[in-house]
């Protein structure tokens, strides 16, 4: 087939839609009953919180495109307009779906198990007197009532903030109706734990707002209440080349994302049509943007109850991440790494290693010098106190990515803290973000010989994701990667280009171009009759010129599993066109977060490994790394006990079809229930027993086999 048939818009699929249909797999969770019920509550607000993020960045963008003439269509054919239809269709289907799972199911069954969420009207007399005592005491001090007149304009409200708006009617004039909003104070818990006996009792407060009104707005009659939230554009728009101080423009852009235009208009299904109609008209919505809910206007604060309930019986069950543990012959982490690479696998493999490798740093005389990068951090951060504390004896230089959505604030008093203690630190460079996870030691060694050691992740130095997201960790000392990982940190610091990085892949210089190659590689294999196979993890599938190529290995005959956890423009089992690929996605208890491409290369395999997805934004506009995996026995532990784990996975894991739907694997096969006893088989859970010793490889299903035993003892230091 020609190369120039590949462009057709009909091997495309939208990157919206492939959003969304991830956002309904996340959905899916909330409504399996296979999952302990507080963790289907937590999908709920997981899938809430992500569309939340869905309209502040790309509904803003569209919208924004269309309101400035733009009118080139995707690859996948669809105009805006046709794009906005579609989102607009799907998020209202979505939307139904997703209060229909907390009204019908999700509600009822925690109530059954003793965790009620009541209104005022279900509230007996001791929950009564607590709430009227709470909204005196507590509520009262933070409101502002307003309402709406010549004299008072329209609050200013900001994004995502719940509020209430009411229909108020004088007493003294009551031909006249006026607006009436109050803010929800912010300062208070969205859900108020009431007391009780036997039970956990919750109200929102919203709720009690609204029945505190009466006393808020004296001489007026409440004709109806509505509680309504906004959600605004979130993105930054930054003029980098005619900036001072990038620190300083991300600062007062945090400031006017607060106050975006508005997109998204959410209110309870209940509310007049007056109340609804004047809130549309002040903040300049189209009707399609306006969404009618039938329960709490913000589902994601439903995660408070799992935060606030015990119950670990509806919880999934704790586990202990496997800890590093050296070889007898080592007196210490550089001591092994100097003997072995070591591969971490998170969060089965404890993210302590890699907490431990800066912070010993930090401490130790022989450490010479540290440099990190960061992009996004948690909030108690270990990492950043010992980079502040290394700066004291020795040099120290930080690569802090400044614009990291919705970490900026984090970002900049940690930028300011380090500078404060005398760590060089760097903005990375302009219209680029740093995204690639790196650190890079130099230690004189006790043989007198000074040696680099480097850190290299696929994802971020925050200890509180590496519980939940599942990442990779390579430990190294090795000469070529360690100078390679030292030339980068010079283009980031410096600008100063070197002719290669090899053996890393590093965007926007060269990642695109190598993963361009070796796709093509592997179809010359396949052409000769040579193995050939690509299994590629990542989170997002969307460059067209990747998409293209791995086509046209699909044509040459190479076989290709691609396991995507969201977007994903490629449409698999096109005839003639990608018949030899599957894509797989796995919405799970942990968020699958890794990024591995792995190549059969003629029976030469190479394992790549890394912080860069297959989007546009990872190839060309972010400083990305890809880094191989030199030694055997951790390319094989890849291959065969992480991708093989995900490969064999029949319960979490969906098969995406040609039209760009996401059954389960057994539904796929057009089976009427999931696998069940030793048929069935989750690859999260199967790696938590492999990590707490439960389970052994030999358990695995096809595709793996035992021959990784090895690989897996070694990484924990059983052997060497």
């Amino acid at each position: 087939m020609a190369r120039a048939s590949l462009d057709s818009p009909a091997y495309y699929i939208n990157r919206e839609a492939s959003w969304l249909a991830f956002n309904r797999r996340v959905l899916e969770e909330a409504e399996d009953t296979n999952n302990p019920l507080l963790e289907r509550l937590k999908f709920l607000s997981i899938s809430a919180s992500n569309l939340d993020e869905f309209f502040e960045v790309r509904v803003a963008g569209l919208v924004q495109q269309i309101e400035d003439g733009f009118t080139e269509a995707g690859a996948d054919g669809l105009t805006l307009l046709e794009e906005r239809d579609l989102v607009s269709r799907v998020i209202h289907e979505f939307v139904g779906d997703q209060y229909s799972c907390w009204n019908e199911h999700l509600r009822p069954q925690l109530a059954e198990n003793g965790i009620r969420v009541l209104g005022i009207h279900e509230l007996e007399s001791e929950a009564r007197a607590f709430v009227e005592e709470y909204c005196e005491k507590e509520l009262d001090l933070l409101l502002t009532p307003v309402t709406i007149d010549p004299a008072h304009p329209f609050p200013r409200v900001i994004n995502k903030a719940l509020c209430v708006a009411f229909l108020l009617r004088r007493r003294r004039r009551s031909s006249l109706t006026y607006t009436g909003v109050v803010t929800v104070p912010r300062a208070l818990p969205r859900l108020v734990r009431l007391p009780s006996e036997g039970t956990d009792d919750f109200i929102f407060l919203a709720d009690l707002v609204t029945y505190h009104a009466a006393r808020m707005y004296h001489g007026y009659d409440i004709v109806s209440s509505a509680a309504f939230r906004v959600t605004r554009n979130s993105n930054l728009y930054l003029a980098e080349e005619e900036s001072r101080s990038l620190l300083e423009s991300v600062r007062t852009e945090l400031h006017n994302r607060r106050k975006g235009d508005a997109v998204r208009l959410e209110i309870e299904a209940d509310a007049d049509p007056e109340i609804i109609e004047r809130l549309r008209t002040n903040f300049e919505l189209e009707p399609w943007q306006v969404f009618p809910v039938n329960g709490p206007v913000n589902l994601s604060r439903l995660f408070n109850i799992y935060e606030q309930t015990g119950h670990p019986e509806l919880k999934f069950k704790p586990f202990a991440p496997r800890e590093l543990r050296l070889t007898a012959k080592s007196q210490d982490l550089f001591e092994e790494l100097r003997r072995h690479d070591v591969l971490l696998h998170h969060p089965y493999d404890s993210y302590d290693a890699v907490v431990s490798f800066i912070e010993s740093a930090a401490e130790d005389a022989r450490v010479l010098s540290i440099k990190q990068t960061l992009y996004r951090t948690n909030e108690h951060s270990l990492i950043v106190p010992a980079l502040i504390s290394a700066a004291a004896r020795k040099e120290v230089t930080a690569v802090v990515e400044l614009k990291a959505r919705f970490d900026e604030a984090t970002n900049i008093r940690w930028a300011r803290d380090l500078e404060d203690a005398g760590v060089q630190v760097f903005h990375g460079l302009v219209g680029l973000k740093t995204h690639c996870k790196l650190s890079l030691l130099v230690r004189s060694d006790p043989d007198g010989v000074t040696r680099r050691y480097a850190h290299l992740g696929t994802g971020n130095y925050n200890a509180a994701t590496a519980r939940i997201y599942t990442d990779l960790s390579l430990l190294t000392a090795d000469p070529e990667i360690t100078a390679a990982v030292h030339d980068v940190f010079s283009f980031l610091t410096a600008y100063a280009e070197h002719p290669n990085y090899d053996p890393l892949l590093v965007a926007p210089l060269n990642l695109a171009e190598h993963c361009l190659a070796l796709i093509a590689r592997e179809a010359e294999h396949a052409r000769h009759g040579r193995p050939a196979h690509i299994i590629a993890k990542m989170n997002a599938l969307l460059d067209k010129n990747i998409i293209a190529a791995l086509y046209r290995a699909s044509q040459a005959g190479v076989r290709i599993d691609l396991i995507v956890r969201g977007m994903c423009s490629l449409r698999p089992g096109v005839r003639g066109v990608s018949d030899n690929i599957r894509v797989r996605s796995i919405v799970g208890r942990f968020l699958e977060h890794s990024r591995i491409y792995h190549f059969a290369n003629g029976g030469e395999e190479e394992v790549y490994v890394g912080s860069a997805d297959w989007m546009p934004r990872n190839l060309y506009e972010r400083v990305e790394v890809l880094f191989p995996l030199k030694d055997e026995l951790l390319r094989e532990r890849v291959r065969q006990e992480i991708l093989g784990a995900y490969l064999a996975d029949n319960l979490k894991t969906r098969v995406m079809q040609k039209d760009g739907h996401y059954p389960r694997v057994w539904q796929a096969q057009g089976k009427r229930k999931s696998p069940a006893g030793a048929a069935a088989f989750n690859a999260q859970e199967f790696l938590i027993a492999l990590a707490e010793g439960k389970q052994k490889l030999e358990g695995m299903p096809e595709p793996a086999t035992r021959k990784a035993r090895s690989a897996s003892l070694r990484k924990t230091g059983k052997e060497r």
